[in-house]
């Protein structure tokens, strides 16, 4: 329930923010798209994303139903990874030069490598007797 929660709040605020820096009108059976000077805020999604995503993963590893230390331990990791993928997005997102993006983006591919892998392989013992 949290995380729908979150994921709710973010994405009125993000719709809220979209609606406040677009003015968009209906002209002759098509519409019109103009900024309006109020600026789009981009950082609800990641704001979204480093909460929902790291507990969508613990959630993932509590179901699992694996010995206590292995599930903490693993939720940690797998949480903390997660986030710092998320945090490793926001910088690209945010640049114009698109060889800053496709730092960030290489940077942000790391964690979230481990993070498959570790869901693929290193869970997959686990997977194999549900």
């Amino acid at each position: 329930g949290i995380v729908t929660w979150i994921a709710t709040y973010h994405y009125f605020r993000i719709f809220n923010s979209w609606v406040e820096a677009f003015d968009v009108q209906e002209a002759g059976g098509a519409y019109v798209v103009k900024v309006s000077g109020t600026p789009f805020n981009d950082a609800y999604r990641y704001v979204d994303w480093l909460l929902t995503v790291p507990l969508l993963l613990i959630e993932l590893i509590l179901v699992m139903k694996l010995p206590a230390g292995q599930t903490a331990s693993m939720g940690t990791k797998l949480g903390l990874a997660s986030a710092v993928m998320v945090a490793l997005g926001y910088p690209g997102e945010i640049q114009e030069n698109l060889g800053v993006r496709w730092f960030w983006w290489a940077l942000a591919i790391i964690p979230f490598a481990y993070v498959v892998f570790s869901l693929l392989v290193g869970l997959g013992p686990a997977t194999a007797k549900q």
